[in-house]
């Protein structure tokens, strides 16, 4: 029997005001007392919000919940949540369920391995140094994401890809629209061509000349020239925003929380169970979609056949039931079995990638700056409330 549930009529998007790292206070109450609630979608769709972390972790490993792209119903405003969503172009895997799904990800999953991810730690620290020189040359205060967030990420996953770096100004310009909700269709539409057009023209030139990178290695599968600009579309999009907003973002919570900087610089052997507990604490991939396909009870509620569910990551990220005293940052947290990579057969990828990353870069920004401190109040940080991935614009940061 299904319980009475609240009906919202939008998705909770406001964070509280001086509290740059929680998520929109209404989403709390809601998640103790009712982890999945009716909401009614920009487009007028109606749907749910799921917010409690066993009911999250329960749909996105239910194969009768689809990711289809032309199924769901976007819960972020803007002008994109207004257009009927076409089915996913062919290589878009994430937007697509099944054997298609697992088609593709068959083909990439031997590219993300831990062990292959790992023995890209030299690699990420070469870089890592040679940014950190380049910061400590130039002297501060300098924009932190400019200087270190952005550039490290977006090597290494040009040069994974087989991407010209010289090019990542360019990805980034188009990249950024695409996770703006609140950005026009035209402006959108124009970002996609522009990437689709370049990346397109970069497969066709590793099919005639295979190079030994992994667009250079998938040219040598049977997937499509089509299939592949897909791919390179998505792999290089979430390389370049994801992790450069976890670096500069989880400095910013570093920096404001001087108890657990100071426990991690007094034992860098903390930084993994650091690395897991920022990515709980600040879940900047905040909300997801899934579509039931047939009627199915989740949470007391029975979900309709055709009815989308948003999936408040963050929401599940402070979910007691699984993180006591959860709004507390702790890097000592057993945080393991968190909701900022997803869950079941759509679980990110690229997370090993990230991880590395950010392991690298933390320890090697915190041990060569041991004074490093904000160099603007912290209400003055420019926040990314405008994008689909939360963040900074900027992180304007001093040391000495």
């Amino acid at each position: 029997m299904t319980k009475s549930v609240p009906h919202l009529t939008e998705l909770p998007a406001g964070r509280p005001p001086g509290c740059p790292f929680d998520p929109p206070a209404e989403l709390a109450p809601l998640r103790d007392e009712h982890p999945i609630v009716r909401m009614t979608f920009p487009d007028g769709h109606e749907g749910w919000l799921a917010t409690g972390h066993a009911v999250i972790r329960s749909i996105t490993a239910d194969p009768r919940f689809s990711s289809r792209q032309e199924l769901n119903h976007s819960p972020l405003p803007g002008p994109a949540a207004m257009e009927p969503p076409p089915p996913a172009p062919p290589g878009m895997f994430i937007k697509m369920d099944g054997p298609e799904h697992a088609r593709y990800r068959r083909l990439l999953t031997g590219k993300f391995t831990v062990r292959r991810m790992r023995m890209l730690t030299e690699r990420v620290e070469q870089v890592t140094a040679e940014h950190l020189d380049a910061m400590e040359r130039y002297g501060g205060p300098v924009d932190l994401v400019e200087a270190f967030a952005q550039p490290i990420p977006a090597l290494m996953i040009c040069e994974l890809l087989g991407v010209p770096y010289d090019d990542h100004d360019f990805f980034r310009r188009n990249v950024a629209p695409l996770n703006d909700p609140g950005g026009s269709m035209d402006d959108k539409m124009a970002a996609i061509n522009a990437l689709g057009e370049y990346l397109y023209r970069l497969i066709v030139a590793k099919r005639a000349e295979p190079t030994d990178d992994i667009l250079g290695e998938l040219t040598g599968t049977e997937l499509t020239d089509e299939e592949l600009t897909s791919i390179a579309f998505l792999l290089l999009g979430a390389g370049l925003d994801t992790t450069a907003n976890m670096l500069a973002l989880g400095t910013f919570a570093l920096l404001q929380h001087p108890d657990q900087l100071a426990a991690l610089r007094e034992d860098p052997e903390k930084m993994e169970g650091a690395v897991e507990e920022l990515l709980r604490y600040l879940t900047i991939t905040h909300t997801g979609m899934r579509a039931a396909l047939e009627d199915v009870e989740v949470g007391g509620q029975l979900v309709k056949a055709g009815e989308t569910v948003a999936i408040s990551a963050m929401a599940a990220n402070r979910d007691p039931l699984k993180f006591p005293d959860p709004d507390r940052f702790d890097i000592d947290r057993k945080a393991a079995g968190h909701a900022s990579f997803g869950h079941g057969v759509h679980q990110c990828l690229g997370q090993q990638l990230a991880r590395v990353q950010m392991r690298v870069a933390f320890t090697g920004l915190l041990a060569r700056f041991p004074g490093l401190r904000l160099a603007v109040p912290a209400e003055e940080v420019p926040l990314r409330t405008n994008s689909d991935i939360y963040g900074v614009h900027a992180l304007p940061v001093a040391w000495g």
